[in-house]
């Protein structure tokens, strides 16, 4: 999970974002603590509260008061949505810049991606 080319609060938002939508993390339901992301990772727990106070600040947890952190209702549906629309910016649109570069109409391109996802 750990790499070095991301900040590592990122990564543990990214770690939990995507326990959520796999539904390790159902809506309303609890995620690890920061010290149990702490201690299980072995980092600092400022790092780890980090990391789940950013996903706070984009309402896909809530925290419940002397309880703990919880998924929001609806950031499943939130996160794939947010998900898709950088997919399409990452992925499409420069398969489809070189697409055009090599002539190829949307037929040939979908017979590529049909032979790949064969």
């Amino acid at each position: 999970m750990i790499d070095d080319s991301r900040p590592l609060f990122i990564q543990i938002a990214d770690q939990i974002a995507d326990g959520i939508l796999d539904g390790t993390y159902p809506e309303d339901t609890a995620v690890p603590s920061t010290n149990e992301l702490a201690q299980h990772l072995r980092i600092n727990p400022a790092t780890a509260g980090k990391g789940l106070t950013r996903l706070v600040e984009q309402g896909v947890l809530v925290k419940r008061r002397g309880i703990g952190m919880f998924v929001a209702i609806g950031a499943r549906a939130q996160l794939a949505h947010e998900r898709t629309a950088s997919f399409a910016t990452e992925y499409v649109e420069p398969m489809l810049r070189a697409a055009s570069q090599l002539g190829l109409t949307p037929d040939q391109l979908h017979a590529i991606i049909d032979k790949e996802l064969s």
